[in-house]
């Protein structure tokens, strides 16, 4: 369905042409996020940020998540998460994914606070929506930041997500919707983890 990151920005971009010359700022969430978030920025001629965002790992699989923390402390969890997890395992590793999060605004932002969401149509960008956990506390913070809307815009997702993200933001653009969709990398033809450094290397070309 794409290329890779660069085509489902051009793709994205242009679902979003009605927000070119807005009072409105792309919030890419990295590390995939932030490609697809460049060239949506970059085609609607808007200005691009970061938003970080954690998932908050299970202790014995690190792999699966139970929920996210954004950068503010902004926090999700899935309800079924309390029935084997304790509260203070939960508050420890929400301490240490918040901690990680500080570090990435080191890297992502040079420490800088985010810029001013107050009354601005915020478009959040990822590469795709899986479990939805980082994008549900990112749309919290927004909200917290009094951002006068909230659009969710990302490649693709579970239908499922749709009617979740429609809820919890303003609007919701999502391009793909396969009917057996499993990982966000299947719908992508070039997949490929990207580093902190890629990530960086767009958000100065971005001027961030």
């Amino acid at each position: 369905m794409f290329a890779d990151r660069k085509d489902a920005g051009l793709k994205l971009a242009a679902a979003l042409q009605r927000f070119r010359g807005e009072k409105a700022l792309v919030l890419a969430i990295p590390k995939g996020g932030v490609e697809v978030g460049f060239y949506v920025a970059q085609e609607l001629e808007l200005p691009l940020s970061v938003v970080v965002a954690r998932k908050l790992p299970y202790p014995d699989n690190p792999e699966a998540g139970f929920g996210a923390v954004a950068e503010d402390g902004s926090t999700f969890i899935f309800e079924d998460a309390v029935r084997w997890l304790t509260q203070e395992d939960i508050g420890k590793i929400k301490r240490q994914q918040i901690a990680e999060a500080r570090r990435r605004v080191e890297v992502f932002r040079a420490g800088r606070p985010l810029p001013s969401l107050n009354g601005k149509t915020v478009i959040l960008v990822d590469d795709g929506i899986a479990m939805g956990s980082t994008m549900r506390v990112s749309i919290k913070l927004c909200r917290h930041k009094q951002a006068a809307r909230v659009i969710v815009a990302v490649p693709v997702s579970g239908r499922e997500m749709v009617r979740e993200m429609s809820r919890l933001a303003d609007e919701a653009v999502i391009l793909e919707t396969p009917p057996f969709f499993k990982a966000v990398a299947q719908v992508y033809g070039r997949w490929y983890d990207v580093s902190d450094e890629e990530a960086a290397t767009f958000l100065k070309k971005a001027g961030l």
